[in-house]
């Protein structure tokens, strides 16, 4: 699966279970480690964690996504799920301005501005 298709099947499962404030980095001019980051909202623990389930879920159903590695527990406020060209990030809303990825990769020194979808 491309990274395109890829971006689509993580946002299309984020929003599936009300994820909030869903936004698209192209990073690929910024690093090598991943094309895009998607970043959303949940509004609990638990739902941070079912929205990366439902990632992860959708994912492994798709032949030659390989299998996504997660990073956060069951009471994390930070679930990264990684699936190579395409990295998800689901926060708390705090947790999310406190770290401001957006910012991080739109004002990285010598890059230039992200583009968002």
């Amino acid at each position: 699966m491309d990274a395109e298709a890829l971006k689509t099947l993580a946002v299309d499962a984020v929003e599936s279970l009300k994820g909030q404030d869903v936004v698209v980095l192209d990073v690929r001019d910024r690093t090598s480690m991943t094309d895009y980051m998607v970043i959303a909202a949940g509004t609990s623990n638990r739902h941070v964690r079912s929205l990366a389930e439902e990632v992860v879920r959708r994912a492994k159903e798709v032949e030659g996504t390989g299998k996504p590695k997660v990073e956060g527990g069951e009471t994390s406020d930070w679930v990264l799920v990684d699936m190579g060209d395409v990295v998800v990030h689901i926060m708390l809303p705090a947790t999310r301005e406190f770290y401001d990825l957006e910012r991080f990769w739109r004002d990285a020194p010598g890059i230039g501005a992200a583009g968002t979808e």
